[in-house]
């Protein structure tokens, strides 16, 4: 059973920004509000008290990152390895059983992601959570940086990732994961919505 405050969240900031013509994406403003901020104040509004600390993983601009009040860690590996460089940093910090982690990009996660999360990982006794999102033809599609993780994987990660590993899904794929459809009546069909340029950015701000 995951108890309340046994969750550490962690937004990840720590990208190029390449296809946002190279700027900070998590710096860039959704209604007024920077999106990593924006991202914290969505986790703090999460169901069921399940998060206890948050965390910020960004490699540049550090400084404007830990004005928003959270611990900030840059990539554990050298030259933006992605995602998954952000996920070792995040289970290196973590002081709780799970970590959740959720990109800057996507404002309008679920304020029940942890909580559904949670809930399949319990169910099924699984290492991993990860949500999917439903397509336009019905399938659903699997959301691999929106992720629960017992925080006991970090060894798995490091030999993974220092073996050369840099895809999520190979490395989840070696360990009991749960897909968590989010497909429910009243559920978002944009909640997982990245936005890779200003322009999908300035899109969702409805």
């Amino acid at each position: 059973m995951i108890e309340p405050f046994d969750i550490t969240a962690l937004v990840l900031a720590g990208g190029r920004g390449s296809r946002m013509g190279g700027v900070d994406k998590g710096l860039q403003n959704f209604n007024g509000v920077p999106l990593a901020l924006h991202t914290l104040l969505r986790l703090q509004q999460q169901a069921g008290g399940l998060i206890g600390q948050t965390l910020i993983n960004a490699n540049r601009n550090l400084a404007a990152y830990e004005a928003f009040g959270a611990p900030v860690w840059p990539d554990a590996l050298a030259d933006y390895a992605g995602p998954l460089a952000g996920f070792l940093t995040g289970l290196e910090h973590s002081e709780t059983p799970w970590l959740l982690t959720v990109p800057c990009d996507t404002p309008l996660f679920p304020l029940d992601l942890a909580e559904r999360l949670a809930e399949a990982a319990t169910r099924e006794h699984a290492d991993i959570a990860m949500a999917a999102a439903p397509e336009e033809d019905g399938s659903m599609r699997p959301q691999p940086v929106f992720c629960l993780l017992r925080t006991s994987l970090l060894e798995s990660l490091v030999r993974f990732t220092q073996a050369g590993g840099r895809k999520i899904d190979r490395w989840t794929g070696e360990h009991h994961t749960v897909v968590v459809p989010f497909d429910r009546p009243g559920d978002d069909p944009r909640a997982f919505f990245n936005a890779n340029t200003l322009a999908e950015l300035r899109s969702l701000e409805t």
